[in-house]
């Protein structure tokens, strides 16, 4: 078996807080960063060959990163379904992260730390406030 499905196996029978497809949506949130956003990569090395800082995704960044792919992807839908997978605050997409990042999936700079995560956004606010304007301008 391929070492990184054994991996992923290993770490939702250890942490069942999150879905499969929650470790899914946080890495093509990355993706999303990457190509939609041009923001830089979160999984880059923090020193390039001649010694210069590479960029870097901050939390912060792949928070709004992954907020902007959920409306995208999901509409007026994307708290149920994130809800759904286990993610309810922008705290767990920090935690699905650092899971990542301990079965080698994903890697942090020296910088980074898992409180980056925090509170970067209500999840009702972020992800309703946008509909209810819509839907209160049809009236």
């Amino acid at each position: 078996m391929n070492e990184h499905v054994l991996a992923m196996m290993e770490l939702l029978a250890k942490d069942q807080r999150y879905h499969l497809e929650a470790y899914q949506f946080v890495r093509e949130g990355l993706a999303y960063a990457q190509r939609v956003m041009n923001l830089p990569s979160y999984t880059g090395e923090n020193e390039n060959d001649e010694g210069k800082s590479d960029r870097h995704l901050t939390g912060q960044q792949l928070c709004q990163a992954i907020r902007e792919y959920a409306l995208d992807q999901y509409g007026a839908l994307a708290k149920t379904v994130l809800n759904s997978w286990g993610i309810h605050t922008t705290g767990d997409f920090g935690e699905i992260v650092y899971n990542l990042i301990r079965i080698r999936e994903m890697r942090k700079s020296k910088s980074d730390r898992r409180e980056d995560f925090d509170d970067q956004y209500e999840f009702d606010e972020a992800f309703s406030a946008r509909f209810e304007r819509i839907g209160s301008q049809d009236g």
